[in-house]
């Protein structure tokens, strides 16, 4: 069986659409923007609404550059080839994007291993991180990468606490491993925490923020590091068929979504929120409570499977996403509101015989 988001079934009553935060639409204000943006272009380093996009994403995380990519899977490759070598190893948590969702691209363009980690919610602590690094030695991967996930996708969007990412972080500057951040749903844990931006990132050698989600760009994600990091990156950026030309409408886009859809991702995690307690007493059903915008649930004690619950639910007008043979994803984003979540807890409890 196959486990993807998938768009729900056509019903004769609206959809709500949880299946992902990538579904979400340029609004016309955003779509003015791109429509004016001042453009060039971009792979010769003249297209002024990138170039401002790049100040301000690595601003915002107190670093000295940044580079504009299609994807979040693409700004962590390039940080991998950056840092890494072929035979070196990566580590990350279990669950982590790199290793769950870019078909072993680590191993198939740098060659390297990539170990993972174990711990609650997509987190792990220094002792972890300790126990997994060996001895250095000839007939061992050299330990070049640790990569955190804030947050955590298949944590259910769980927020690192700075303080344990400032430990794994020491910890792994102490082994001497540079340290990177995926960031896709770096500002749902901003508003989440209150810690900034710039604080989550102060000990990473890179980091990246994807716009494409719950901040309601159709494209891009912008990679940030030191200059001599993001000069390496611009030539894994070419090699890779990433360099672009006129792309400014699209980053006129992210600077639209930046001066305007950041703090509304409040909303988004207090709907995750919402749905979680209103679905968490269905018999059988096992409901994470999100930190941000992600709710996690499993199946088993419901005699369903979660690709099972998620075609109940398509019935209802409601989609969802089956991740395993048991564990159902939820996503909240701004073409849910309120009442449309009310529209899936109502359909979960019709579905799982709670009315």
């Amino acid at each position: 069986m196959t486990f993807a988001p998938r768009p729900v079934a056509t019903t004769d009553r609206p959809a709500v659409a949880l299946y992902s935060d990538t579904l979400t639409l340029p609004s016309e204000a955003m779509k003015r923007a791109m429509f004016d943006a001042a453009l060039g272009d971009e792979q010769a380093g003249l297209d002024p609404t990138v170039n401002e996009l790049c100040r301000r994403v690595a601003a915002l995380f107190g670093k000295e550059d940044a580079v504009f990519l299609p994807s979040g899977t693409m700004c962590n490759q390039i940080a991998m080839l950056v840092h890494c070598r072929p035979g070196d190893l990566v580590l990350a948590h279990e669950d982590a994007h790199v290793l769950a969702h870019e078909a072993a691209a680590g191993s198939a363009l740098g060659g390297v291993l990539i170990g993972g980690l174990r711990g609650a919610r997509g987190q792990f602590d220094s002792a972890t991180l300790t126990g997994a690094i060996r001895a250095r030695s000839r007939y061992a991967p050299i330990p070049r990468l640790l990569v955190i996930e804030q947050t955590s996708h298949l944590g259910g969007g769980s927020v690192w606490p700075l303080e344990r990412l400032r430990d794994v972080a020491a910890c792994a500057r102490s082994n001497d491993m540079a340290l990177h951040m995926d960031g896709a749903r770096l500002m749902n844990g901003v508003i989440s925490s209150g810690v900034s931006a710039s604080d989550m990132a102060r000990d990473f050698d890179s980091v990246w923020l994807c716009f494409s989600k719950g901040l309601g760009a159709p494209f891009g994600a912008v990679l940030a590091g030191s200059s001599e990091f993001i000069d390496v990156a611009w030539r894994w950026k070419q090699r890779l068929g990433g360099a672009m030309r006129q792309v400014g409408m699209y980053a006129a886009a992210c600077i639209f979504a930046l001066d305007h859809n950041v703090q509304r991702l409040v909303e988004d995690n207090a709907n995750a929120s919402r749905l979680a307690a209103g679905i968490a007493d269905l018999p059988g059903l096992a409901v994470q409570q999100p930190d941000t915008n992600i709710v996690l649930f499993r199946t088993e004690g419901t005699g369903l499977t979660s690709a099972e619950l998620r075609d109940r639910l398509a019935a209802e007008g409601v989609s969802v996403t089956a991740m395993d043979h048991f564990l159902g994803r939820a996503v909240t984003h701004m073409h849910v509101d309120r009442d449309g979540i009310d529209l899936a807890i109502g359909a979960f409890r019709k579905v799982l015989g709670a009315n």
